[in-house]
């Protein structure tokens, strides 16, 4: 498979004419309120996929309110006034009627704390149980599913959606011949869209936190990492949010930030597959060129202090012991950063990888080393993270310094003409898979145009991977991979006897 990837797309990375053949098949532009298109013809197979790509993730999250990117996620396809409601007039009503009844419980606690006082009990459980019969009273009027069920009975699969730190995204495949229901689904969802059952959705993603990082030693462990590593850029929250936060969601909170970052200008949408450009042209005009302009989002001014000195916290678990070692390096738009998915090929790319032959093949004191060159977004300077897991009977200790050790071959030692090149090829070859599928490259090509300003970088990445020579890997990580930028979080087991 591999091999018949690689030939196909030999001649598309190999020159300007390549891409330029690859240009042909790619429609681009903008409508006058501001979404932008990427239409890629793929004729094959009569089938489309789709990828709506919001420029807006956790790390746009507002203070006070971590994990509302994520909120969207959840609430991605509960439908539209008229999909997802037994009766859109009493439903909307009902919901109303709820958020003033949060109101007043939110004012009564307020007007408590203000006196320095704790709720009067009874008039609270009173309050909260009225607030519980409101929302249940706007849950009754909503017919669970019906956008999933459209979806599906039309012949759509892989219908999903993700949040990261810098972006969220909504995508899944159709039929070539339900193309204008997309547009009309689609652009329904950011032109009407109902948050209904809102707080069940809030339940459900602070449940989720409870799982994924307070029950999870991995996950306490990353948390603590990033709040250690960042002292003040938002990458610092874990992008399902503090819990705290979760528990205080409130409707028109979420309205505020879709308005925010849901415009048609920080939204693009990429079609690839057996589609008409011309067709998907119209169809996009007709549609989405209705939903108003709007302004950019605000920026994220927060800008990370430079790091003097190297950081450590230890997390108590009872589990399997951890260890992470995570640098500081620049943003995704650096001259150096396809050199950092280099050095990370080099030193855990599988059982070639340097720490996989030290420290688990020969050493045997982990049973994995693992190299991520980009975490937790790329957008802004991030980390180039280090993730070992020991032996039974080793310490996280053993491994810190074995890894520092392979770490230091890294700046001293250059790469072999072999080893440089098996990585170059795997990389190249790791870029083409994404391409394989109309799924992957309409995901790719909208992740490209954003990140970059132009879809093209996803092809020219290629040779921009030729071009590193064994001076720029030790240029590199002379520069990046030292203490003073150096964060270490650790798992460590409670004492013995229940002590504290």
């Amino acid at each position: 498979m591999l091999r018949t990837l690689l030939i196909a797309f030999a001649a598309l990375a190999a020159n300007a004419q390549s891409l330029k053949d690859f240009e042909k098949k790619v429609t681009e532009f903008d409508l006058p309120n501001g979404f932008h298109f990427l239409i890629v013809e793929r004729h094959e197979a009569p089938v489309v996929s789709f990828h709506s790509y919001v420029n807006a993730g956790s790390v746009d999250d507002p203070s006070g309110a971590t994990g509302m990117a994520h909120m969207f996620e959840h609430m991605a396809f509960k439908g539209t006034r008229s999909i997802g409601s037994k009766n859109w007039p009493a439903e909307k009503a009902a919901l109303e009627n709820a958020e003033r009844v949060y109101d007043r419980v939110d004012q009564f606690k307020r007007e408590a704390a203000s006196r320095h006082q704790p709720p009067e009990p009874g008039k609270l459980a009173a309050l909260e149980k009225e607030l519980q019969a409101a929302i249940e009273k706007s849950n009754s009027y909503v017919e669970s599913n019906e956008y999933d069920r459209l979806v599906e009975a039309n012949g759509g699969v892989g219908m999903n959606a993700g949040t990261g730190l810098d972006s969220t995204t909504y995508y899944y495949s159709f039929p070539s011949n339900r193309l204008e229901l997309w547009f009309l689904l689609e652009s329904e969802r950011f032109y009407q869209p109902v948050f209904r059952e809102f707080y069940k959705e809030r339940d459900v993603v602070r449940e989720e936190r409870r799982m994924r990082v307070e029950s999870s030693p991995q996950g306490l462990l990353v948390e603590n990492l990033l709040a250690a590593a960042f002292s003040a850029h938002p990458y610092r929250n874990m992008p399902g949010g503090w819990g705290s936060d979760i528990e205080n969601f409130r409707l028109k909170e979420a309205g505020g930030f879709y308005s925010s970052y849901y415009t048609p200008r920080n939204i693009t949408l990429s079609i690839a597959g057996d589609v008409d450009p011309k067709l998907a042209r119209a169809y996009a005009t007709k549609y989405f060129g209705r939903i108003p302009a709007g302004p950019l989002p605000p920026p994220v001014h927060t800008v990370e202090p430079e790091q003097i000195g190297e950081r450590r916290v230890g997390v108590k678990s009872a589990a399997q012991p951890f260890i992470v070692m995570a640098y500081k390096r620049p943003s995704q738009e650096d001259k150096d950063d396809p050199v950092f998915d280099v050095i990370s090929d080099i030193l855990s790319g599988g059982r070639t990888g340097w720490l996989y032959k030290d420290l688990v093949r020969d050493q045997k004191i982990a049973l994995a080393a693992i190299a991520q060159p980009t975490f937790p977004g790329g957008k802004y300077p991030n980390l180039f993270l280090f993730f070992l897991v020991p032996n039974m009977g080793k310490t996280v200790d053993e491994n810190e310094k074995a890894a520092y050790a392979v770490i230091e071959r890294i700046k001293t030692q250059k790469v072999d003409a072999d080893t440089l090149n098996r990585v170059k090829t795997k990389l190249r070859a790791g870029v083409i898979r994404k391409l394989a599928s109309n799924t992957g490259l309409a995901a790719e090509l909208a992740a490209y145009h954003v990140a970059f300003g132009n879809w093209r970088k996803l092809f020219t990445d290629l040779d921009e991977y030729n071009k590193i020579t064994p001076d720029d890997i030790m240029r590199v990580a002379k520069q990046y991979l030292v203490p003073e930028r150096r964060t270490v979080a650790w798992t460590y087991a409670p004492p013995q006897g229940g002590a504290k």
